[in-house]
């Protein structure tokens, strides 16, 4: 068998296994051993023992469990609820309010979390009630929702950005500082789209009524908001000022962080035993499923790596000849469709042995790529029919709302995705400014 006809094989019973609907995690584990044991026979097994120890002793990713127990003590804290009601009040009379408060909201809880299910469902339980009340068009709403949600794997502190330093050897410090500007150009983006949506049909966004305005003032509605908001801003500010300052590194950062939340959940009321347990228990159910696929996408790739793979794609890339942003442009490209089938981390464990190389040979700045990468995958929590964004917001979305609303009302910010990642490929700058100011 030749190694083209052996790597398609490969690809072909990912799909299969996904449309199957079975595991990510295991379809490419078990995918791994079929295909490792026709190549090398039992040798293989020595190989996967191998790669699965190197992988799980890494230092940095132990930033994953404290970044995901720092989000589940977050959520516990009322800190995204109180938020929401008062940026309700404050900015309802607006058309498209209600609407704009749930991206500023997100991207906040995203700058606090990294955790993209724990953004959305939050959101959407809050959120899509509300603007199903005031008559928000389904699709807006479910958009602003899912996208708004989604801004958590790419704005530190992102798990995703955790995983692409302890694949690459880049600082967690420079990749948090180089996704900060891009991370929050997507939410400009989605603020000015859902604006000047409402404003010329406010149809899509009816303002709050005066009446309901003036029920509550102003001097209470600002409390509210200082409230709700200082103590998660002091809480950013600690965990990030003190990686980018050097101060401490990401895994200890993530530690101070999950120390704080737990602080916050006390300060505000709502620790209790039962509350440590439930997060405790979401902590071990979450990290698990991301070890899992990083167990089984680390062993496909050595599979892939030990039969030629990067050799294979990179040629049949490079054979079309279309130069160094002809080249860039397929594999964003192959990103988009990728993630309408694959997980972020099984993209990137696949994807890193092809992509980087290439864009070594093509003299892209490896931090800049990485971090447009980072953008890119955004639009995996969007793009059907896998997208997790529109299965976490059909698990919870209320009565009136189908998958078809979700469907369609993601397609615009995935397209505002793109138009991130054009702005940031254009004006580098916005990568590059924040890690040139980093303490080295």
């Amino acid at each position: 068998m030749s190694d083209q006809l052996f790597l398609a094989l490969m690809f072909v019973g990912v799909f299969f296994g996904l449309f199957m609907g079975h595991y990510i995690a295991f379809v490419l584990g078990g995918l791994a051993v079929i295909f490792g044991y026709i190549g090398w026979g039992p040798e293989c097994f020595g190989m996967f023992m191998n790669r699965i120890f190197a992988a799980m002793d890494d230092y940095i990713l132990i930033a994953v469990p404290l970044f995901l127990f720092m989000a589940q003590f977050l959520e516990r804290s009322g800190v995204t609820d109180d938020l929401f009601e008062a940026l309700r009040y404050l900015m309802g009379p607006i058309p498209g309010g209600i609407a704009l408060a749930v991206i500023i909201v997100s991207t906040i809880f995203a700058a606090c979390t990294g955790i993209v299910g724990a953004s959305v469902v939050t959101m959407g339980l809050l959120a899509l009630p509300v603007l199903m009340k005031y008559n928000y068009s389904k699709e807006l709403s479910t958009g602003v929702v899912a996208a708004g949600g989604s801004l958590g794997i790419l704005i530190p502190p992102s798990i995703m950005l955790v995983v692409m330093a302890s694949q690459t050897g880049l600082s967690v410090g420079n990749l948090y500082a180089g996704a900060f500007i891009p991370g929050f150009i997507l939410s400009a983006l989605y603020i000015i789209y859902t604006a000047m949506k409402c404003i010329r049909n406010p149809k899509h966004g009816p303002p709050m009524s005066k009446e309901e305005r003036r029920s509550i003032s102003t001097a209470k509605i600002l409390r509210m908001c200082a409230k709700s908001l200082v103590p998660p801003v002091f809480l950013i500010i600690g965990v990030l000022g003190s990686i980018f300052s050097g101060f401490a590194t990401a895994t200890e950062s993530a530690a101070i962080g999950s120390f704080f939340a737990g602080i916050l959940v006390v300060a505000y009321g709502k620790f209790s035993w039962k509350s440590l347990y439930e997060a405790t228990i979401m902590t071990l159910k979450a990290t698990s499923m991301v070890f899992t696929i990083y167990v089984g996408a680390t062993c496909f790739t050595g599979v892939f790596l030990g039969m030629g793979g990067v050799s294979v794609v990179t040629s049949f890339i490079l054979s079309f000849e279309l130069g160094k942003w002809g080249t860039f442009a397929i594999m964003m490209i192959i990103l988009i469709i990728l993630g309408c089938f694959i997980d972020w981390l099984a993209i990137l464990l696949i994807c890193f042995p092809v992509f980087l190389p290439l864009a070594d040979k093509f003299g892209f700045d490896k931090l800049w790529f990485l971090i447009i990468m980072a953008v890119n995958l955004q639009a995996s929590f969007l793009t059907p029919p896998f997208g997790y964004a529109l299965f976490y917001i059909g698990g919870i979305a209320p009565k009136g709302i189908e998958m078809i609303h979700v469907y369609r009302g993601v397609v615009p910010f995935i397209i505002l995705i793109c138009i991130g990642i054009l702005i940031c490929t254009i004006f580098p700058q916005t990568v590059s400014f924040l890690p040139s100011l980093i303490v080295k």
